[in-house]
Formats: C-alpha cells, structure tokens, sequence
C-alpha cells in the first residue's frame, strides 16, 4: 500500500519536520498559518512567534546591510532559522511549584528557550542565534547557565551590549520561571548596522 505524501495541512506533519519552512510559506503570502497546524504541537506556536519576531527585527538590519555591503555573508540569518526551529522544540520538562500536593506544574524548555529568545530580541538592534540551557533543569533549584550567542548593533561597545542582552534575559527568567540561575553567559557572534543603514560618527 502507498503511503500519500505529507504536507503542511497533514495530521503527521509534526515538530520533526521544517515547521519553520511551513511558517515562512504562509507569511511570505501575506496569510496567518491555520489553527489547525499551530494547534498540532505547542512548538509550532513558539516558533512562529520567534519567525514574526526574527523578520520584524530582521528586516531593517538586512537592508542596511545590503546597502553598506552588497556582497555581505547573509548565512546569519539560516543558522538563527535553523536555531529557531531546533529550539522551538519541547525538550525537556521543567517542574514549577505547586500550591497543592496533588498538582504539577511544568513549564517546556522549549518554552523557556523562546522566553529567552523574545528578552533578547527585545534589546534595540539584536538578535538571538543559538540559546541553550546547561544543567539539569528537571531538579528544582539545580543552578543552570544559559549561554546565548546574539548578533549586536554597530557602534555600541559590544560589552555593553552584552550587558543589556544579559539583564534583559535575568528580568524575564526570573519573572516567568523558578529557575535557579548560576550564570547568563552572551557570546556576540556578529556586529551589524543601525536599521537606518548608516556608521555612527566617528
């Protein structure tokens, strides 16, 4: 017997496959995604809110790239994709309190990677690459590292920079999660323009 091919609208296409791809197809037309495929699987929802985000923030750093340098390396932008789809994924289970016995509560470390992932964005002119969580994030009050690589704007020294990608990131962890945070290390893996195109002054 054949089996028919999957596709964006299949009940089995699921966080295995190029969600991001999936994604892309649909805003590129100018149309929102189905319920039905954001509903299959919570990953689907982080990584199209991490896709809106990445092309919002995306958009004005690659035209100023573009004008200053048309012969530019854009591969920054597959490999933030690539994380992105990767990252959206569940992984593992990350407990919460519970007010009664009887309860459990968790949150995804896919959901805490995207969390991550928005905080950082959210800094003027940068942009999250690859975020990961070291540590046993299964055992309350285990001390775990986050260690994120991020693309920052030109001009602003870059430990500076650093330092706002960072505390953006404590604020969130620290508002939205228990996580018992031993060190947020930001490695800048790229310098980019302003969204304006231009050099600040010397």
């Amino acid at each position: 017997m054949t089996t028919p091919p999957t596709g964006p609208h299949d009940e089995r296409h699921d966080e295995s496959e190029d969600i991001i791809a999936d994604l892309s197809e649909y805003l590129d037309r100018g149309e929102s995604p189905p319920l039905e495929l954001l509903d299959r699987s919570p990953a689907h929802r982080i990584a199209l809110e991490s896709l809106l985000r990445f092309r919002s923030v995306a958009r004005g750093l690659l035209q100023a790239d573009a004008d200053a340098e048309p012969s530019r390396d854009d591969s920054w932008v597959s490999r933030i994709l690539t994380n992105i789809h990767i990252e959206a994924r569940a992984g593992r289970s990350i407990p919460l309190a519970s007010p009664t016995p009887s309860a459990e509560f968790s949150i995804t470390e896919g959901a805490v990677r995207g969390l991550i992932r928005a905080a950082g964005d959210s800094v003027p002119g940068s942009l999250i690459g690859r975020c990961r969580l070291d540590g046993d994030v299964t055992v309350p009050g285990e001390p775990i590292t986050v260690a994120v690589e991020a693309s920052v704007p030109w001009g602003e020294p870059i430990p500076a920079a650093a330092d706002h990608i960072r505390e953006g990131i404590a604020d969130a962890l620290h508002r939205h999660t228990e996580l018992t945070l031993a060190a947020i290390d930001v490695t800048v893996t790229d310098v980019n323009l302003s969204r304006d195109g231009q050099e600040p002054e010397q």
